[in-house]
């Protein structure tokens, strides 16, 4: 990446690839603020803002917030201070409807200024992912994620950090992970021709551990 110029990341990736513990720790290491559009969403609904009330109309009426309120969210975000040098932008976009319009929230946003756009894409064999899937264990106390093959606890069962009974998500199955992954690849996965066909793609295999993982990721960001 260009010395001072601003980044802007995404992250690409089916379900359990890895990316959100990779954002979260990006985002320390960079110093950018981590934009998590579920957690930005909720926020505007709980502060009663005018796009939160609007949001919570649909959601009430068990339909998906429209494109341009999201965007507009989103804008309002990126817009801000704290994102002037960068950030990490984590569950946006999912479709290449979203795509096109955050590549004109940055073009209002960013005027004549350049920046350093990355779509990072998180690669991982189907197989590996359900296995993970179906072998994660959470904590329920204090959160902590855990996995019967990659990251055992010290004793079975038994969180590492508080001690607690660890616990399986009920849709941690194979038949629902693999309903997943066929969504992701039908609506989020056109995303990686779309960023290639831009050059604003870059690839990292993520089958690895977290440390191995982390080393290929700033690679790329580095580069």
């Amino acid at each position: 990446m260009t010395l001072n110029m601003k980044k802007e990341l995404i992250f690409l990736g089916p379900p359990a690839c890895g990316k959100g513990t990779q954002t979260s720790k990006l985002a320390k290491y960079l110093g950018f603020p981590h934009v998590d559009t579920g957690s930005l969403l909720r926020a505007e609904i709980s502060a009663g803002t005018e796009n939160g009330k609007i949001a919570k109309s649909f959601i009430d009426k068990g339909n998906l917030v429209p494109v341009w309120l999201v965007g507009e969210i989103i804008k309002n975000r990126l817009a801000q201070d704290d994102c002037k040098n960068g950030y990490i932008l984590d569950g946006y976009p999912r479709s290449v409807e979203q795509a096109d319009l955050l590549l004109k929230i940055n073009e209002e946003i960013d005027g004549n200024n350049s920046a350093d756009f990355r779509a990072i894409y998180f690669d991982i064999d189907e197989s590996i992912l359900i296995s993970r899937i179906v072998n994660r264990r959470s904590c329920p106390k204090c959160g902590e994620i855990y996995n019967l093959k990659y990251k055992p606890t010290k004793v079975e069962g038994i969180c590492d950090h508080c001690g607690a009974e660890l616990t399986q998500r009920k849709d941690d199955n194979e038949e629902t992970a693999k309903a997943r992954f066929d969504t992701y690849f039908n609506e989020t996965a056109p995303l990686i021709d779309y960023y290639k066909n831009k050059n604003s793609l870059r690839t990292i295999n993520a089958d690895g551990s977290i440390n191995e993982v982390w080393e290929r990721l700033l690679e790329v960001v580095n580069d």
